[in-house]
C-alpha cells in the first residue's frame, strides 16, 4: 500500500468520524429544542428517589444523545447549588444507560435500513428549508442528522473496505492486531476518546471494524477492552468541565468518573478471567452469520453493541445501592476547604451563573428565571432595610443599603451579560421572549434598589433637619406599606410560578396602593392647612410617598413579565 493510500484512508475515516459528530451535535441540539420543557420538567423533578434519579439521566441522555451532556450539565447544577450529590450521582449511572442506545444505532448501520436513513438527510434538509414553523424547522433537523450519523458511518467503512486477503486489508488488520495486550487495548480506548471528546465516535469505529471483518488486537475479549476504556475516557470532558467549579461540582465529576473506573476494574478483571467470554457467550447470542433487517454478519457489531449495554447496565445495578457512598468517597477525596471560603466567581446575589447549562438552554434559562427570583427577593429585603431605617430613623443603615445595592449591581450585569451569551445559543421562540423579559425584569429590580437609597437619603434629611412626622402619617405610612409587601408576595408567586389567573389581583393592590399615595398627600396637605404639620415636612412626605408607589409599579411590572 502506498502513502498516498494510507493518506486517503486516514483523510476519509477522519471525514467520517466528523460528519458522524456533527450529525451528534446536530441531533443533540435540536432535540433539546424540540424537548425543551420536557427537559427542564424532569429537572426541576429530580426526586431523592435513586430510582428515578436514573430513569431521569436515561432520559436526558437519550434527549441529548451524549452521557457527557449529561453529566457536564449535572456538574453544572450541582456547581449552581440546585443539584445534591446524592442527585447526581443517580443521574449519572442513568447517562451511562442513556448512552447505549447510541451502539445499538451505529450496530444497525451495517443492515440494509441503511440506504433508508442515507436518504434522511435530503429529507430533512427539505423539511427545513420550506417548514415555516420553528418546531417544523427542528424537526427537519432532527431528520437530516439522523442521514449525517449515518453518512459519518459509511463514510468510515468505505475508508476500511478492502478485499479479504488484499494487501490493504493485511496491513491495516496487521496494525489492528499488533496491540494484544489488554491494559494497553484499555489505554487506547481512554486517550482516543480523551481527545474526540466522544465516547460513542469510537464505538462507532469500532463497530464498523467488527463489521468489515477486521480483527482487532487478536480478536476475542480484545475490542471489549477498548469499549471498557471509552467509558473511562468519556470522563475527561466533565473532570474539565468542573475545573474552577465549587467544590460540590468538582465532586460529581469526580464520581461520575470513580463510577466507570470501579466499572472498569470489575469488567477488565472479569474478561482476564474468562478469556473465551466474547466467543462463547455474545458470539453465542448473535453469531457472526446473523442477519439484522435483511443483511447477513452482523454479528460482531451486535456483539459489542450487547457488550456495551451490558457494561453500563449491570455496574448501574452494582452500585446504585452504594450512591451514598460514592458521595462519602467523593467528599473525602476532595474536601471542604479550610481556613479559606471557597472563591466568589459571581455575586452572592445569584450564587453561582453557571455557563455549562447553557449546553442546554432551556435548562439554562430556566435557571437564571430561578436566580432572578432570587435577586427580586434581595432587593426586596432592600427596600425594607430602608424603610425600617427611616421609621426608626436609623441613618447607620444606609451603608447596608449602598452595600446591598453594590451586589445588585454586580448581580445585574452578571445578570446581563449571562442573557447575552443565551441569546446566542438555539432557543424556541416562546424562550426568546422570556429572555428579552428578563433584561425588563433585572433593569426594575435595578430601580427596586435605587428607590431604597432614596428612602435613605430622606432619612438622612429628617435626622439633619429634626423633622417630627405626625402619628397619624406614620400609621397610614406603615399602612401603605404594608400593602406594599402584600404587593411583593404576590407578583414574587405570580412571576416564578408563571400563574397569569393572579395578574388581576396583582393590579387590584397596585390600585390600592395608588389611591394610599393620593390620599397621603391630601391629608398632609390638610394638617399644613391646619398648622398640625411643619411645611419642611413636605418634601420628605412627597417624595417618599412617591417613592413607594413608584416601587410598586417596578414589582408590577415584573409581574406581568410573564405575560
Amino acid at each position: 500500500m502506498g502513502t498516498f493510500e494510507i493518506i486517503t484512508i486516514v483523510m476519509q475515516i477522519l471525514g467520517g468520524v466528523g460528519t458522524f459528530l456533527i450529525g451528534m451535535k446536530m441531533l443533540s441540539e435540536n432535540m433539546t429544542r424540540l424537548a425543551h420543557t420536557k427537559l427542564r420538567d424532569m429537572l426541576n423533578k429530580t426526586a431523592k428517589n435513586r430510582f428515578a434519579g436514573v430513569g431521569i439521566g436515561t432520559a436526558m441522555t437519550i434527549l441529548g444523545q451524549s452521557s457527557a451532556f449529561t453529566t457536564v450539565m449535572v456538574v453544572g447544577l450541582v456547581n449552581a447549588g440546585i443539584m445534591t450529590l446524592f442527585q447526581a450521582t443517580a443521574i449519572i449511572m442513568g447517562a451511562n444507560i442513556g448512552t447505549t442506545l447510541n451502539a445499538w444505532v451505529i450496530a444497525l448501520a451495517g443492515s440494509d435500513i441503511t440506504a433508508f436513513f442515507l436518504a434522511l438527510a435530503a429529507v430533512g434538509v427539505f423539511i427545513t428549508m420550506f417548514a415555516k414553523s420553528e418546531r417544523m424547522q427542528s424537526v427537519g433537523n432532527v431528520v437530516a442528522s439522523f442521514g449525517l450519523i449515518f453518512v459519518g458511518l459509511k463514510l468510515m467503512s468505505g475508508a476500511l473496505t478492502f478485499e479479504e486477503g488484499s494487501e490493504a486489508f493485511n496491513a491495516v488488520s496487521g496494525v489492528l492486531g499488533a496491540i494484544r495486550n489488554p491494559l494497553l487495548l484499555l489505554l487506547l480506548g481512554i486517550v482516543i476518546t480523551a481527545l474526540v471528546q466522544s465516547s460513542t465516535a469510537v464505538n462507532a469505529v469500532i463497530i464498523t471494524m467488527a463489521s468489515l471483518g477486521m480483527v482487532i488486537g487478536g480478536g476475542g475479549n480484545a475490542p471489549l477492552y477498548i469499549i471498557i476504556g471509552s467509558n473511562i475516557g468519556t470522563c475527561v470532558t466533565a473532570l474539565i468541565s468542573s475545573l474552577g467549579a465549587s467544590t460540590n461540582a468538582k465532586r460529581a465529576a469526580l464520581i461520575h468518573f470513580l463510577f466507570n473506573l470501579f466499572g472498569a476494574v470489575i469488567f477488565t478483571v472479569f474478561l482476564l478471567s474468562w478469556r473465551g467470554f466474547a466467543d462463547t457467550v455474545l458470539a453465542g447470542i448473535f453469531p457472526s452469520d446473523i442477519t439484522v433487517f435483511g443483511k447477513p454478519g452482523l454479528g460482531p457489531t451486535m456483539q459489542i453493541a450487547t457488550f456495551h449495554t451490558l457494561f453500563n447496565v449491570v455496574n448501574t445495578l452494582l452500585f446504585l445501592p452504594f450512591v451514598k457512598g460514592f458521595v462519602w468517597l467523593a467528599e473525602h477525596i476532595v474536601p471542604d476547604r479550610k481556613g479559606k471560603a471557597e472563591r466568589e466567581r459571581v455575586s452572592s446575589v445569584f450564587g453561582e451563573l453557571d455557563e455549562r447549562l447553557l449546553r442546554s438552554p432551556s435548562v439554562a434559562l430556566g435557571y437564571i428565571y430561578r436566580q432572578t427570583g432570587k435577586m427580586f427577593s434581595y432587593a426586596m429585603d432592600t427596600l425594607d432595610l430602608s424603610f425600617r431605617a427611616f421609621l426608626e430613623k436609623d441613618t447607620a443603615a444606609a451603608k447596608t443599603v449602598d452595600a446591598h445595592n453594590a451586589e445588585l449591581l454586580q448581580a445585574d450585569k452578571l445578570g446581563v451579560a449571562y442573557l447575552v451569551k443565551l441569546s446566542g445559543e438555539s432557543l424556541v421562540l416562546e424562550d426568546e421572549k422570556t429572555v428579552s423579559n428578563l433584561h425588563y425584569v433585572l433593569n426594575d429590580i435595578m430601580r427596586l434598589g435605587e428607590l431604597a437609597d432614596n428612602i435613605t437619603k430622606y432619612t438622612r434629611h429628617a435626622v439633619d433637619d429634626g423633622l417630627v412626622f405626625s402619628e397619624e402619617f406614620l400609621t397610614m405610612l406603615s399602612e401603605m406599606y404594608g400593602q406594599l409587601g402584600k404587593l411583593y408576595e404576590l407578583a414574587l408567586a405570580t412571576y416564578l410560578l408563571k400563574d397569569v389567573s393572579k395578574l388581576r389581583e396583582v393590579d387590584a393592590l397596585e390600585d390600592e396602593i395608588d389611591r394610599d399615595r393620593k390620599d397621603l398627600i391630601a391629608q398632609h396637605i390638610e394638617r399644613l392647612n391646619e398648622g398640625r404639620c411643619q411645611p419642611q415636612n413636605s418634601s420628605v412626605v412627597i417624595n417618599l410617598v412617591g417613592n413607594l408607589e413608584r416601587a410598586a409599579d417596578h414589582i408590577t411590572f415584573i409581574a406581568h413579565s410573564i405575560e
